[in-house]
């Protein structure tokens, strides 16, 4: 199964019954949006809704951070996820929060899971019907989730990179974050990045379409930033989601898979003893 998939794709696996589609739209606080509420009002017919702040640890004052194995088989099962289904995610945006979808699944050893690219606006632009509706409770599955550990990166991993350089570091926040000459959108939040680290907005591996950039384009803004395949990497952001777009176009581009920093910039700016640099 592809990392990503057509509108065209999907249109002809729509209704299979190993097929598994989850609308896992995510939006900033200050965009002031219902994803949940949008999911009802219009959807991919055969859709179910996946929260992020809902298969998460909630033991944590951080935002959608990655469940205990435990929590997400169970999560996992009783949306209707099995580990002979194939899944594939989108979102309300284009691809935003999807990837963050299919980075949870493959941290639990689940391969057979895709995006779709350019999700709900790309499936309506190529005449995709739309539902809408809540989804109806799934059958409850069994879902075995096998923990990759070399897919997640803990912010004691990158207190080690930092001192000693031994992986690289890409953020994938705006520009304007990164180099501290814009604000970061939670209060009290300082913005600024990590010592060492290169800045590969997510925004930029997108077409105006929102779908991703082909692999050799891929490749060449990969390259730009120094990153050639030789080092171990790690994939950060604002809070772990456009840190997984990034990881996505890796893969598409056929370099290192990271690991993602899951409670990424809110997390390492937001403790005392931590470094932070601006480019300004």
């Amino acid at each position: 199964m592809q990392d990503l998939v057509s509108a065209d794709w999907l249109k002809g696996e729509l209704g299979k019954p190993d097929l598994v589609l989850f609308d896992a739209t995510y939006y900033l606080p200050p965009e002031g949006k219902d994803a949940r509420a949008l999911f009802d009002a219009a959807h991919i017919p055969g859709a179910r809704f996946f929260d992020i702040n809902e298969v998460a640890d909630p033991e944590t004052d951080l935002p959608h951070m990655a469940p205990t194995p435990g929590r997400a088989a169970r999560l996992l099962g009783q949306l209707g996820v099995s580990n002979d289904a194939r899944i594939v995610f989108y979102d309300q945006k284009g691809l935003f929060s999807a990837a963050r979808g299919w980075w949870l699944l493959r941290l639990f050893g689940h391969e057979r899971v895709a995006v779709l690219d350019g999700g709900l606006p790309k499936w309506r632009a190529e005449g995709g019907d739309t539902a809408s509706g809540p989804a109806p409770a799934p059958a409850p599955q069994t879902f075995w989730a096998d923990f990759i550990a070399r897919r997640l990166a803990g912010i004691g991993d990158v207190k080690r990179v930092v001192a000693d350089g031994s992986a690289r570091i890409i953020d994938a926040r705006a520009r304007g974050r990164f180099d501290g000459t814009a604000a970061e959108p939670r209060p009290g939040l300082p913005s600024g990045h990590m010592p060492g680290a290169c800045n590969v907005p997510a925004t930029e591996l997108l077409a105006p379409d929102q779908t991703m950039l082909p692999p050799d384009a891929l490749r060449a803004i990969f390259a730009q930033a120094g990153i050639d395949g030789s080092q171990p990497l790690i994939a950060s952001c604002g809070t772990g989601v456009t840190a997984c777009v990034v990881a996505l176009g890796l893969v598409r581009a056929g370099l290192p898979e990271p690991a993602i920093y899951d409670g990424s910039w809110t997390e390492w700016a937001s403790r005392p003893e931590t470094q932070k640099e601006k480019s300004a």
